[in-house]
């Protein structure tokens, strides 16, 4: 069980190209936004769609696959695990962010 300790899976679209880093060390980082949809039906029995919006980070190998073949609007599956890390924005603000770090990729729906 220690495997799902921290675990997460997602399939969704694309919300933007990647944006590729290509760092001094000669790693190669990829980030990009990830939509997933959940329906259902509300009280007045209409359906409703809730958009959730992830950000996504990918390094090297896959950050090599994610630059070569993905785009915006692409359907894709991850498995990956949360990270959090904080900064300080350009007035001083200490700003937090989430993200899924891919582990693993598979591009789904039309080649």
């Amino acid at each position: 069980m220690n495997t799902l300790r921290n675990k997460v899976q997602l399939i969704g679209n694309l919300g933007n190209n990647p944006e590729i880093i290509n760092l001094e060390n000669g790693s190669k980082l990829a980030k990009f936004s990830l939509a997933t949809n959940e329906n259902y039906k509300n009280a007045d029995g209409e359906k409703v769609t809730n958009t959730e919006w992830h950000n996504l980070v990918a390094w090297n190998k896959t950050a090599e696959i994610v630059e070569k073949y993905l785009e915006k609007g692409k359907e894709i599956a991850i498995e990956g695990k949360l990270t959090s890390r904080s900064y300080d924005d350009k007035e001083g603000n200490k700003r937090y962010i989430t993200e899924v770090v891919v582990n693993e990729l598979l591009m789904l729906g039309a080649k």
